[in-house]
């Protein structure tokens, strides 16, 4: 394999290891918002702690006293909190080893449009020490030490700055795909002429609901799979039964709006990357009333496909929302340096990949929640058949999300700035042997660490509760 290959390679290793904990701390912080608050206002509400003028929130009314507070929900909080700061720390770290290959493996991508990615970088990376780190050694030792408002406040502020870290990143990630908003010099360096372009532009909108969304169906069963898991050894405790309802309620929530915002993407991306979408739908030749291909073997030697297993005239439906709909095939996109669109494989497999784990989602949590209903919310009287079901699809949410990515990323080529800025333009010229070896360390760590992450959030599931951490006096200058 040659240098370029192996240096995408190599950052395709990073991203997917790195993408993994951005998809849960993004939504798990507000989910421990949620908590919090629910902790706080679980008193029973009488005309005594009706809304108040002070110390209370005007569609929550008056924080109830401590002792008559819901300890189930501070068991919720204290546990997740726990989870999302070992989720943040390896997101941090790997997230820092990626950045470096910014300058090993492509340094002609920064010489080249450095001037609007390095600014976006930045505003990330503020986001998430100033607010995440901050703020999020108050919400682990700070709870008995500083004021319930100012605990709540921290962790509204943990769970804002993950999102806006996802915000800025998302803005340069889109740009790369639908660039808008710039200059390109003489010399092939981009300046930029409006940043609201820049930021809001064509595919940013429709990609920062798709993975807001996604990571709220990835906490959704991280949250509903763990709760199952406890369950069925045995290990719940008061908080289980409320974890798996949030769990099962948010994704059953959510799978439908993220297929109507996958759809709405997928027009956006029809639009912009034609070429893409072929690949995604296994279309070689323009043709109209093309079909949903459910299966196939694409032969890009022939190109043409194996094996199909095709509904009539669905793909034109879908995408042109006509079923004689024309669609552009593959066949149209050469270019002076030959074929300018992805490879077909990775694209038309992992399409299919990330909607058959949303399709299972959707089957998952609606029964779910739907049998938990039945059982008059008891956790306890679930089929066994459905809790390891749910165990089993905990971290479902990291399969979607990555094949969804890799869809968008692979899709993107040959291009690294789409239609402006190749791939091999940028590269740099560190000997292939080198980046095999940085390669097969930079997999045997990340390897080892997802193990590590994954057994750590078991071994803490399964762990005894201390009640005694949940008794404690109240925090200096409560104001409840």
């Amino acid at each position: 394999m040659d240098a370029l290959l192996l240096a995408r390679m190599q950052f395709a290793a990073n991203i997917t290891f790195h993408i993994l904990f951005p998809t849960i701390s993004i939504a798990l912080g507000w989910t421990l918002l949620f908590f919090r608050l629910r902790w706080l206002y679980s008193a029973p509400r009488s005309p005594q702690t009706a809304p108040a003028p002070r110390g209370g929130l005007p569609f929550l009314g008056r924080p109830g006293k401590r002792q008559d507070r819901d300890a189930a929900w501070l068991m919720a909080y204290r546990f997740w909190t726990k989870v999302f700061a070992l989720t943040f720390a390896l997101g941090v770290v790997s997230g820092i080893t990626m950045s470096f290959q910014f300058g090993t493996n492509w340094p002609g991508y920064m010489e080249r449009v450095g001037n609007i990615a390095g600014p976006l970088l930045g505003y990330e990376v503020l986001t998430a020490f100033f607010l995440e780190a901050t703020f999020l050694g108050v919400m682990l030792f700070g709870h008995g030490r500083v004021s319930e408002r100012a605990h709540l406040i921290a962790t509204f502020l943990v769970a804002f700055g993950t999102t806006m870290s996802a915000f800025w990143i998302l803005a340069l990630n889109s740009w790369m795909h639908t660039p808008a908003g710039h200059v390109i010099r003489e010399n092939g360096e981009f300046f930029v002429q409006s940043w609201a372009a820049v930021i809001f532009n064509p595919s940013f909108p429709y990609r920062l609901v798709h993975v807001l969304l996604a990571s709220g169906l990835t906490v959704a069963f991280v949250l509903a799979g763990v709760s199952a898991w406890q369950l069925l050894k045995g290990k719940a405790n008061a908080s289980t039964p409320k974890v798996l309802r949030t769990g099962l309620t948010v994704a059953a929530v959510l799978i439908p709006l993220q297929i109507l915002a996958g759809d709405m993407h997928g027009l956006n991306t029809l639009q912009h990357q034609p070429q893409k979408v072929a690949a995604m739908e296994g279309i070689w030749k323009t043709e109209r009333g093309a079909p949903l291909l459910l299966f196939a073997v694409p032969d890009e030697a022939t190109r043409s496909n194996h094996f199909e297993i095709a509904i009539p005239k669905l793909a034109a439906l879908i995408l042109k929302h006509d079923p004689d709909g024309e669609i552009r095939g593959l066949d149209e996109f050469k270019g002076a340096k030959g074929w300018e669109h992805p490879p077909v494989k990775p694209l038309f497999y992992g399409f299919r990949i990330m909607v058959g784990t949303g399709m299972l989602m959707l089957l998952f949590s609606w029964a779910g929640l739907w049998l938990y209903r039945r059982r008059a919310w008891v956790a306890e009287k679930l089929p066994r058949p459905l809790l390891w079901g749910l165990a089993g699809m905990s971290f479902s949410g990291w399969l979607a999300t990555v094949s969804g990515w890799y869809v968008t990323e692979v899709g993107r080529q040959p291009f690294i700035v789409f239609g402006l800025v190749r791939v091999d333009e940028v590269a740099s010229a560190v000997p292939a042997p080198m980046i095999a070896f940085t390669l097969a360390l930079y997999v045997t760590v990340y390897l080892a660490l997802i193990v590590a992450y994954v057994s750590v959030v078991k071994y803490m599931a399964e762990k005894p509760v201390d009640m005694h951490d949940l008794v404690k006096a109240e925090p200096v200058g409560a104001t409840t």
